[in-house]
């Protein structure tokens, strides 16, 4: 196996190595593993690989996760269908930064994704580096955020297109969850900005320390995480993919942000996630 760097930030692709093969030797598993540690998103091309395959190499990591709105594969249980086609012109959600399901109480500690069909042009996926960006944050900015915590929330980001009822419904499902605006990798010991677009308000910012009179602390509030978001946009903790079939990403969800590019028209693109569950972020 070989292992090519793609930007500074973060990213390499992994050539002369099959998934199919590391689903089945625990050796190679362990060494895109490490590898997954160090660069935090890797790239295959040319993995023509069966879905048992793809959730075999994925539940290597851990057990695998539904997603209660994107469809699943009936005959492979956590092998999510992202599915885009011309007759959904208006389905363009996926074109925020994010961390993938922060609204769970766990979220996923990685995902493993493979190109079925995508645009002969267009439709890249970008990835940020999370930990390069808290490292860089101002030592001020990194005092104020460090006994922050936040609300994230999949009612007010995938429900919010929904009838009221099937809203409320999801949100009764899935509660807004509580994590820490720093995670610490539990791997790594890296410490990571963990809020993203499913990021809807701190919980523990109106305290008397950031009070005046009456309720001037709002604006300074809606301002940080405007400002802690936005750091995933910076092109220096960036890296970008761009799709052909058969070609796969897999990425470190602790330590990551991602962004699916939507600058295509129209038309079948065709993705199989497999999300492995992870912990509760600390």
């Amino acid at each position: 196996m070989r292992v090519e760097p793609l930007t500074c930030a973060l990213g390499a692709e992994l050539l002369d190595v099959s998934l199919a093969n590391a689903a089945h030797d625990a050796g190679l598993f362990e060494a895109i593993k490490a590898e997954l540690l160090r660069h935090k998103v890797l790239f295959l091309r040319d993995q023509d690989i069966s879905r048992a395959d793809h959730v075999r190499f994925a539940r290597r990591f851990g057990e695998l996760e539904d997603h209660p709105v994107a469809g699943s594969d009936p005959d492979h249980p956590g092998l999510v269908r992202i599915y885009k086609s011309p007759d959904q012109p208006n389905d363009r959600y996926e074109n925020s930064w994010h961390t993938d399901a922060t609204w769970r109480e766990a979220p996923p500690m990685g995902c493993v994704l493979r190109c079925v069909e995508c645009p002969p042009v267009g439709g890249d996926t970008m990835w940020a580096n999370m930990a390069l960006a808290y490292e860089k944050l101002p030592q001020d900015v990194k005092d104020e955020i460090a006994p922050l915590r936040a609300r994230h929330s999949i009612e007010a980001t995938f429900g919010a297109a929904m009838p009221m009822e099937k809203r409320l419904a999801l949100h009764a499902q899935f509660p807004d969850a509580e994590h820490p605006v720093v995670r610490t990798h539990p791997e790594t010991g890296e410490k990571v900005l963990f809020v993203n677009g499913f990021t809807t308000h701190f919980t523990n910012y109106h305290t008397p320390a950031r009070v005046r009179v009456g309720q001037d602390y709002t604006q300074g509030r809606t301002q940080l995480l405007d400002y802690l978001i936005s750091q995933a946009a910076i092109p220096e903790y960036q890296v970008r993919w761009r799709w052909q079939p058969n070609s796969v990403a897999i990425w470190d969800n602790r330590a990551t942000q991602h962004y699916a590019v939507m600058d295509y028209p129209p038309c079948h693109r065709k993705m199989e996630r497999a999300g492995i569950i992870g912990d509760k972020p600390f």
